[in-house]
């Protein structure tokens, strides 16, 4: 699958395991939507995947997965962008537009613990935050790895004794120091583990109201150039519709609160005949405080639904809470 002529499709990725699955799983799309065209992958690498060790948020936090991703697509050395959308900020970069998001994968976080531990082998779902609260599911002072100030935040709101330990590297390196012994758990997207079929090293999976994931958590969101025609036509046959509006309401919360991607703020959406419902919950980085706002609305005002769940966050103090330094 390449070319470089008229009819073929660039597409500009990270080079991680992960991102290349997702960049094939696209190019499959696009072969089946449009089997005369050519399609290339192209690897590019990012400021977050040049360091491994430094907090993101040290790094610039917001972006530093998407930006020289995006930059090729502007520069024309691709003709689309594939991304985590989670990873994706929602300030819009002039000269590209989201133009489409396939079906949306598993959405839920999930504590993974040492390949040798009994809890791989019985496997739970987590819903009520009193579960999490048992000694014999997590001890006292368990060592948890995670960069995500979202998780942190509401797993330090279910257990102020965690200890919440930075991690960073791809999944398979974060695995890789969970089995050394660096960590008694780490917290991951389930999506990705099984994309990279590493679903067998799922111990507990963490759904509302103990763990709300991240906005756009499990859906890819391919970019393209706002004026290139052939490759919008193109990615109109990938979009999953309700995907598309259930991002479309989290992101429109995400970018009236102006809180960025690696904010404590969770999301749950669900979708009822034409009705949208989104769910949010917005933390201190210490867990200590916690405020929910919910609303529905039909799925064509998913974008004013967003708005509508922000004002109610903002209502109670959200801004003050996302303000809060770390």
């Amino acid at each position: 699958m390449s070319g470089t002529g008229t009819d073929s499709i660039r597409i500009a990725t990270r080079a991680s395991r992960l991102a290349r699955w997702q960049a094939q799983h696209v190019a499959e799309l696009l072969c089946a939507a449009a089997p005369s065209s050519e399609v290339e992958i192209v690897h590019i690498s990012t400021t977050g995947d040049h360091d491994q060790t430094e907090p993101l948020s040290q790094l610039g936090g917001t972006g530093i997965f998407t930006r020289e991703v995006q930059k090729a697509v502007l520069d024309g050395r691709a003709d689309i962008a594939v991304h985590s959308l989670k990873d994706l900020p929602t300030e819009p970069v002039a000269g590209l537009v989201l133009a489409a998001v396939p079906r949306r994968g598993p959405r839920f976080d999930v504590l993974v613990f040492p390949d040798s531990t009994e809890a791989v082998h019985n496997r739970t779902t987590v819903r009520d935050p009193e579960l999490l609260s048992r000694n014999d599911i997590l001890p006292t002072n368990t060592r948890i790895g995670t960069g995500s100030p979202r998780r942190q935040a509401q797993l330090l709101h279910v257990r102020s004794d965690l200890q919440l330990l930075e991690i960073r590297g791809n999944v398979e390196s974060r695995l890789r120091k969970l089995d050394e012994g660096q960590y008694d758990a780490v917290v991951l997207a389930e999506a990705g583990l099984q994309r990279l079929q590493l679903g067998n090293r799922i111990g507990m999976t963490l759904q509302p109201p103990v763990m709300l994931p991240a906005v756009g958590q499990g859906v890819l969101g391919i970019e393209c150039r706002d004026d290139d025609e052939r490759i919008r036509n193109i990615l109109t046959s990938l979009i999953d519709d309700d995907t598309m509006n259930s991002v479309t309401a989290e992101r429109s919360l995400l970018f009236t609160l102006r809180a960025g991607c690696h904010a404590p703020l969770g999301v749950a959406t669900a979708i009822d005949g034409d009705q949208l419902t989104l769910e949010a919950v917005v933390l201190s980085p210490d867990g200590r405080q916690r405020i929910t706002a919910s609303a529905t609305e039909p799925e064509m005002n998913a974008e004013v639904l967003g708005q509508r769940v922000a004002e109610l966050l903002r209502s109670q103090g959200a801004d003050q809470l996302i303000a809060t330094p770390a």
